[in-house]
Parts: C-alpha cells; structure tokens; sequence
C-alpha cells in the first residue's frame, strides 16, 4: 500500500503545480543578472515591487503573497523605509512610495523575477527590481521578460 500512496501524492502534487501556471521550464535562457545596483533585503534577496500599487494601494494578497512575499519590517535596513499596514493588517515595508517584496524563486545575489507579468483573480500585476538610490525607483526589466502566467 506504501508503495502506492507515495507515487499518488507524487501525481496529485504535480496536477495541483501544473494548474497553478508554474513552468516545467527551469533553466533561464539567459544569463540570470545580479542584484548589483538592486535594492536588496539582509538575506541578498533583490526587492520587487509591481506597477500600480502605492503605499495607499496594496494589491497583492492572498496567493500573489504566498509568491511575492511581501518584505517585513527587520528583514532590511534600507534608507527612507517607511512600515505600512496590508489590507490583511499585517506590516510591510515601503521605500519611496511603493511596497517591497522578495520573490520565491530568487536566491540571495540574483534577480529572476525582473519584467515578470502575472495574474491573481482578476488583478494584472508587472513586476520591476528596486533601484538603489533615486529614491529607489522600479526598474524596467533589462533582461528577457519572464513568460506571462495566468496566477498561482
């Protein structure tokens, strides 16, 4: 029975990923970039924040935060930071008027997550690292956009 239960789990896990939009395709086709010049959290995470969301207008929530894990205060020093208070009560910091998030896929040192596009019920998002300095303003991507999702 053992022998069984472990490959449906395997198969059940793998049909609950594939519904979620992910990419079997791993491997960037070109060169993953650096965080040089990116605002980054104590860990070495670069620090995202999408189009169109404000300190007054935070939009991802529920699944986008389980991807986008909304930077919390502690986890960064960071020159003009300012701590806000999500729609869920939670606190998150913002720097230069637009809320921080790392991205899951990220390791500490390299951006994937740059010019990525997603979706999470009915809400579009564009994803752009933070630029140190310049009152850390998002970046457009500089390296290939990710492939559009439909969610997570």
């Amino acid at each position: 029975m053992k022998k069984i239960t472990i490959p449906a789990a395997v198969a059940s896990l793998a049909l609950v990923l594939a519904a979620c939009g992910g990419s079997a395709n791993s491997t960037p086709s070109a060169p993953t970039p650096t965080t040089s010049g990116v605002l980054v959290d104590s860990s070495g995470l670069a620090l995202y924040s999408p189009d169109g969301e404000s300190t007054t207008n935070v939009r991802c929530t529920g699944a986008c935060a389980a991807i986008w894990k909304p930077l919390r205060p502690g986890a960064a020093t960071l020159a003009g930071a300012k701590t806000i208070t999500r729609p869920d009560g939670t606190k998150q910091i913002a720097v230069g008027g637009k809320p921080l998030y790392t991205f899951v896929q990220d390791t500490p040192g390299n951006v994937t997550g740059n010019g990525a596009s997603d979706a999470f019920g009915s809400k579009q998002f564009s994803w752009h690292t933070v630029m140190k300095g310049a009152g850390a303003k998002a970046a457009p991507a500089s390296s290939p956009p990710m492939p559009r999702s439909s969610g997570y």
